[in-house]
């Protein structure tokens, strides 16, 4: 008959010995794991622009936040630039995914509406060529967005959205709501889109807030509830300096438990000069 041996007591030395391995090992983990996320925050920082345009009466911001699975590289964006006849172009918008791809994919939806900008001033039709030109290069992934001209002179803001999440305004008076522009599909879905333009008159001082899904979006968390807290945010904080507008809104995805990145993009219009 086989008896089975009675297990072995580990000696004192031995614990210690596998403790110390198991606690190198958790160490080297964290540094790679603290390595990776900060080279996929410089990639990201890389691909987003470093400054936005301004002028007398306006001040933006923007603000970004990584997310918290996958390769922290995201597929959210933001965009800010003269357009040729002075006039200012900001975009904001959310890439399918947050891998290396969705970030290169980001980078091509940035280059090309950029490349429409210049040649067509109608929001509408910068869209649609940046969807179509987007379609013809087969990637298989799509993108939603939000582009609005702002005229200072004017003072007109005009806006077109594919598929993206609605933007938030406030007035200087406390009131505050989410714009009802008709939109189209996201970019990458079907060729020939139409995105309808919404035009809006700047009437006193007031902030235009542009968020991604990240912001006001989580696995338990409907969108309803999230636009409602920024409106909310705004309402109070609408004529705040711009970059802590910016900072309050991005605050408000912690509430959602989202792991998906978030970006959020502030224009605050009649801004006094000197103020921000």
């Amino acid at each position: 008959m086989n008896r089975r041996r009675p297990p072995r007591s580990a000696s004192a030395g031995e614990l210690l010995t596998t403790l110390q391995q198991l606690t190198s090992r958790a160490r080297r983990e964290v540094e790679l794991q603290r390595a990776r996320v900060e080279l996929a925050e410089a990639l990201q920082r890389e691909m987003l622009p470093s400054s936005l345009p301004d002028c007398p009466g306006l001040r933006t911001a923007a603000r970004y936040a990584p997310a918290r699975s996958g390769l922290d590289i995201g597929g959210d964006w933001y965009d800010g630039f003269v357009l040729p006849d002075g006039a200012l172009a900001f975009a904001i918008g959310d890439v399918q995914g947050h891998d290396v791809e969705a970030a290169a994919f980001m980078g091509q939806v940035r280059i090309a509406m950029r490349a429409m900008a210049a040649t067509a001033a109608d929001p509408g039709e910068i869209v649609g060529r940046t969807n179509d030109l987007l379609l013809s290069v087969d990637s298989g992934l799509f993108a939603t967005c939000t582009f609005v001209r702002l005229d200072p002179v004017a003072q007109e803001l005009h806006s077109a959205r594919a598929g993206h999440v609605a933007a938030v305004w406030g007035t200087a008076d406390g009131r505050s709501g989410l714009t009802t522009d008709e939109g189209g599909l996201p970019l990458g879905i079907r060729a020939g889109e139409r995105y309808p333009v919404t035009r809006r008159r700047l009437t006193g001082p007031g902030a235009f807030v542009l968020v991604t899904d990240g912001v006001v979006e989580g696995p338990s968390y409907p969108i309803d509830r999230g636009l409602d807290a920024v409106m909310r945010l705004v309402a109070v904080r609408g004529t705040a300096e711009a970059g802590e507008l910016a900072d309050a809104v991005l605050r408000t995805a912690e509430r959602t438990g989202h792991e998906d990145d978030a970006a959020v993009l502030v224009l605050r219009h009649g801004a006094v000069p000197g103020r921000d």
